[in-house]
């Protein structure tokens, strides 16, 4: 018992005298900066919002064609994996929020009318 309090005491000292915590697991990354964007972009057709600039990505919504959502970034592109949506081939992906909506995400940028 006096060894487990003992080395409890070491850790809380260690973590006072250099300041740092240590964690398990991931954080979540924060998204692009959406202080600043475009107001009102309607999607081409209907869209998936994902997680990361790629098709595959993890979807959390969608924008339907004719909906609008914000586009975070002042409305500059990101580049992520190459695809073919919209009638168009890019790699180039947009920041979301979708107006009536409380996500985020990216989309196809050929898929939003910007």
């Amino acid at each position: 018992m006096k060894l487990r309090l003992l080395a409890s005491a070491v850790a809380v000292s260690a973590i006072a005298l250099t300041g740092t915590v240590v964690t398990t697991g991931t954080a979540a990354a924060a998204g692009p900066d959406c202080s600043r964007g475009l107001s009102n972009v309607p999607a081409k057709q209907a869209v998936k919002v994902r997680t990361t600039a790629k098709v595959n990505g993890y979807a959390v919504g969608q924008v339907n064609k004719g909906r609008k959502a914000f586009v975070c970034n002042d409305g500059h592109a990101f580049t992520g994996q190459s695809y073919r949506l919209c009638g168009k081939s890019s790699n180039k992906w947009l920041y979301v929020m979708p107006n009536d909506y409380n996500i985020r995400g990216y989309v196809p940028a050929t898929c939003m009318d910007w």
